[in-house]
């Protein structure tokens, strides 16, 4: 009973610090002032076939509406040190004050062939994001092995202020690969990549824009979670959230909250999670 009472209170505090994933799209504004309060954190992704304006022009009008909003500042996108700084100049007016940053698919890169490159530079231009991101892969990246990603959170860990973790559907790998975090000492906060309620047509349409988002990519490299997640009744993560929560409970996981992938189903989203945070809270 103690065991499913504490999972129940770490799945209420993971849906309390809830942040969404949305992609730069025309009508993605619309949607989150209507169906997304403004307490809620925003991530918003960056395209290599539209570049890194539409990330920030998006971040700059939900920060004006009240939100906090994370751009992607996709590494291998940035041409260089002194488009990093004027970057940093026009989100830091703007009231910027955090960022996610991943390597990024855009090929040839600028200067920054990866994120550490490019966290070095944030560095020495005096830090101005007071939060930094980076990702974490439990399951295979496609083209990096396993102990690299690993060591390459390692090497990032100076420059980070937490980790998000990519898409899996397998609690056990997660929280196999959160110990081997821990036991090489990576110590940051995490955040739990997942994804939300997600309709199988409209998932396919989404797939079908895959310049568009790292989450989008990431389901063309990844055939098998592209079918669980596409499979008819669609996929809301309240099991797999169950699951972890049982695993991840302790404190020495650090684990603070969930990034949802909302492939812009944000209403579907915004419903699901306060609706399990009703059905989690009855009673207590």
């Amino acid at each position: 009973m103690r065991n499913k009472t504490k999972a129940t209170d770490t799945m209420v505090r993971l849906l309390e610090n809830a942040r969404y994933e949305v992609l730069p799209t025309a009508t993605i504004e619309d949607k989150l002032l209507e169906h997304v309060p403004v307490d809620r954190t925003i991530t918003v992704t960056a395209s290599p076939s539209k570049g890194l304006e539409p990330t920030l022009d998006l971040t700059e009008r939900l920060i004006g509406h009240g939100y906090v909003a994370i751009p992607h500042l996709a590494a291998r996108m940035v041409r260089d040190k002194g488009e990093l700084s004027e970057i940093c100049d026009r989100l830091t007016g703007k009231g910027v004050s955090r960022v996610f940053v991943p390597g990024g698919d855009a090929d040839p890169p600028g200067d920054y062939p990866d994120a550490l490159s490019m966290l070095e530079d944030l560095k020495a231009l005096g830090s101005p994001f007071a939060q930094v991101g980076i990702t974490g892969y439990p399951e295979s990246h496609p083209t990096i092995a396993d102990d690299l990603t690993i060591q390459s959170m390692w090497d990032k860990r100076r420059f980070a202020t937490h980790v998000v973790s990519n898409l899996t559907f397998d609690p056990s790998v997660l929280a196999n690969w959160v110990r081997r975090m821990r036991a090489r000492g990576i110590t940051m906060p995490l955040l739990l990549g997942l994804p939300g309620p997600v309709d199988r047509a409209k998932l396919l349409s989404m797939a079908g824009k895959i310049g568009v988002g790292e989450s989008t990519r990431f389901l063309v490299k990844h055939k098998g979670t592209f079918a669980r997640l596409a499979a008819p009744g669609g996929f809301t993560g309240e099991k797999f959230l169950q699951k972890c929560a049982a695993e991840l409970a302790a404190p020495e996981f650090g684990v603070e909250g969930v990034h949802v992938f909302t492939f812009n189903q944000v209403a579907e989203t915004e419903k699901w999670r306060t609706e399990l945070l009703e059905q989690l809270t009855i009673g207590r």
